[in-house]
């Protein structure tokens, strides 16, 4: 179960960070533009500077904290923090009836939860 669960971080960090990225250096008017993107325009410029923010730090505190043993409680903190923005995320498309994206934020939802309840639970690293 350990392993999995740091598979499982270490992949949603990839996910998030890369994401994250794409939010803060694109353009905005060239995120909007992209299959998938149509969601950036009920949304402001800073909104989606300050979500790609987010995202970075969460994928950063799945991993780190706990690979370096430092606070390593951040990381199922970080779990609960993205899984929230993929709430949100499911929500904006489903709203949109962009039914395949809205499915994979749920997909994203249910391994940030599987994290998050195993580092809080049965696989601390307390």
């Amino acid at each position: 179960m350990h392993l999995a669960l740091w598979i499982v971080a270490g992949l949603l960090a990839a996910v998030f960070a890369f994401a994250g990225a794409n939010k803060l250096f694109i353009p905005y008017e060239k995120l909007a533009k992209a299959p998938g993107g149509g969601w950036v325009n009920q949304f402001s410029p800073g909104f989606v500077k300050a979500l790609g923010t987010a995202e970075i730090l969460g994928a950063i505190g799945l991993v780190v904290p706990a690979a370096l043993d430092i606070v390593p409680v951040l990381a199922p903190l970080a779990a609960v923090g993205l899984a929230t923005i993929m709430v949100g995320a499911a929500l904006v498309t489903s709203r949109r009836h962009e039914r395949l994206h809205a499915v994979l934020n749920l997909a994203y939802f249910a391994l940030a939860v599987f994290v998050a309840i195993g580092r809080f639970g049965p696989e601390s690293f307390s």
